[in-house]
C-alpha cells in the first residue's frame, strides 16, 4: 500500500544556496526557541525552590509535565502538519511558548507553574514534525547534512542561551523578570518568521478519503526501524535531561566546583556541541557511516561522564570536560538525524518525525523522576554513572536501527 502525500514533493529543479540557506536559517531560529523554552525552568531551580518551598523532585515533575504533554502533541501534530502544512502549526507553537513564559513569570503557586508547563508542552510539541518536514521537502538533498547540522546547532544554542540569559537576569532583577524576557524573545522570533512566511510555505492538496486513506496514513507504523528510532531518541532524551538539569550540580558537589563555574558547565557543553555539529554536518555527507559516527561521538561522551563520576579533578577542569563531552556528542548530531531520514517514507515526514521524536519527550519526562530523586538523596556519583550507562545503551540502539532498517517505499 503506497503512502499518499498531502504536501508538495521536493522540487525537481536545482535549488539555490540562498534559498536553502533561508529555509535553514528560519527553521533553525524556530528550533532555537523550542530548545530555549525547554530550559526556562531548570536554570531557575534555585530561585523556584526557595520561592515555592519545593524539592528538586517536585521541580523535576514540572519538566515531566512539560514533556508528557509535548510527547502527546508531537505524535498527533505530525498528522496535522502533513494535512495542513507546517507554517500555521509553527506559528501557533511559538505563540504558545511565548504565552507560557509570561505565565510562568506571573505564577504565584507551584500549581500555576504546572498549568503553564502544560501550555508550554503543547507549544513545544509541534516543532520536530514542522521543522523536519520543512527541511526534508524544501532543502535540496546535497545540503541535507548541513541542514541537519544547522538545525542541531541552533537547538544547542537555544539550550546554551537559556541559562546564559535567565541566570544573569534573575541575579540582577528577579526570576520573574528573567521569564518575561524569555517570553519577549519568543514573540520577537515569531515576528521574524511571520515577516518571512513565504519561505516557509508548502502547498497542501486535498487528502485522500475513506478507510484505505486512513490505513495508508498509518502504514508507516509497521516499519520496524521507525520504532527502533523511537527507542534511540528515548535514551538520547535521558542523556540530554541529565546533562541539562543534574550533571553540572552533581559534578559541582563531587569536585568542589564554585557555583559560578558550575553554572557555566551547561553553556560550555551546548556551545561546544554546536561546534561539534559543524564538523558532524560534513561527516554526515556519507549516510552509510552514520551509525559509526553516532557510536564514536557518544562513546567519547560516555568516557568523559565516567571520568567525572570516578575521577578527581581540580575545579577548572570540570567545565573543560563538559566541553569535550558536548563537542563529541555534537559530532554525532547530524548523523543521528540521518538515522531517521533513512527510515522515513518520502511523503510521511510529519507523521514519522512526530512519532519518533515522541520518544524524545517521553525520555525527558521520565528522566527527572529518576535522577531528581537521586539528587535529593545526594547520590551525585550515581547520577554521573547513570549518564554513562545511558550513553552506552544509546550507542547500542543506534546499531539496532541499522539492523532492522529496510527501504520503506511502500507497504504491502
Amino acid at each position: 500500500m503506497s503512502f499518499t502525500s498531502t504536501l508538495n514533493p521536493p522540487p525537481l529543479n536545482p535549488v539555490s544556496l540562498r534559498q536553502d540557506a533561508g529555509v535553514m536559517g528560519l527553521v533553525g531560529l524556530a528550533h532555537m526557541i523550542s530548545h530555549f523554552s525547554q530550559l526556562l525552568l531548570a536554570p531557575l531551580f534555585p530561585w523556584l525552590k526557595e520561592e515555592f518551598a519545593v524539592s528538586y523532585a517536585q521541580l523535576g515533575f514540572l519538566m515531566t509535565i512539560f514533556f508528557v504533554v509535548s510527547c502527546a502533541v508531537q505524535a498527533l501534530s505530525g498528522f496535522v502538519v502533513d494535512r495542513f502544512g507546517p507554517r500555521p502549526i509553527l506559528f501557533a507553537g511559538l505563540s504558545l511558548l511565548g504565552l507560557a513564559a509570561f505565565g510562568y513569570a506571573v505564577s504565584t503557586s507551584y500549581w500555576m507553574l504546572a498549568a503553564f508547563a502544560v501550555l508550554a508542552g503543547i507549544g513545544n510539541g509541534v516543532f520536530h514534525p514542522v521543522n523536519y518536514t520543512l527541511i526534508n521537502r524544501k532543502v535540496s538533498p546535497p545540503r541535507l547534512g548541513h541542514a541537519y547540522s544547522v538545525h542541531g546547532i541552533t537547538g544547542s544554542l537555544g539550550w546554551a542561551l537559556a541559562p546564559a540569559l535567565l541566570v544573569p537576569l534573575a541575579i540582577m532583577f528577579s526570576w520573574r523578570v528573567a521569564l518575561m524576557g524569555a517570553g519577549t524573545l519568543a514573540f520577537m522570533v515569531l515576528v521574524v518568521l511571520m515577516l518571512n512566511r513565504d519561505k516557509l510555505t508548502l502547498t497542501v492538496a486535498a487528502p485522500a478519503r475513506g478507510a484505505a486513506a486512513a490505513d495508508s496514513s498509518l502504514s508507516f507504523l509497521k516499519i520496524p526501524a521507525v520504532w527502533m528510532c523511537f527507542a534511540f531518541f528515548f535514551w538520547y532524551a535521558i542523556v540530554l535531561s541529565v546533562v541539562q538539569a543534574f550533571a553540572p550540580e552533581a559534578a559541582r558537589q563531587l569536585h568542589d566546583v564554585p557555583l559560578a563555574l558550575a553554572a557555566m558547565c551547561l553553556t560550555i557543553y551546548m556551545v561546544c556541541a554546536a561546534g561539534g555539529m559543524v564538523v558532524g554536518g560534513f561527516l554526515a555527507s556519507d549516510p552509510a557511516r552514520c551509525e559509526r559516527i553516532v557510536a564514536s561521538g557518544f562513546g567519547v561522551a560516555a568516557v568523559v561522564a565516567l571520568l567525572l563520576a570516578l575521577g578527581s579533578f581540580p575545579a577548572w577542569v570540570v567545565p573543560v570536560l563538559f566541553g569535550i563531552m558536548g563537542f563529541s556528542a555534537g559530532i554525532a548530531g547530524p548523523s543521528r538525524d540521518l538515522l531517521v531520514k533513512r527510515s522515513t517514507p518520502e511523503n510521511a515526514s510529519g507523521r514519522v518525525y512526530g512519532v519518533v521524536y515522541a520518544g524524545l519527550d517521553i525520555g525527558q519526562a521520565v528522566s527527572p523522576l529518576i535522577f531528581g530523586v537521586m539528587m535529593d538523596h545526594q547520590m551525585y556519583r550515581g547520577v554521573l554513572l547513570g549518564l554513562t550507562l545511558t550513553l552506552g545503551i544509546l550507542i547500542a540502539s543506534a546499531f539496532n536501527v541499522r539492523r532492522v532498517r529496510r527501504t520503506p517505499l511502500a507497504m504491502a
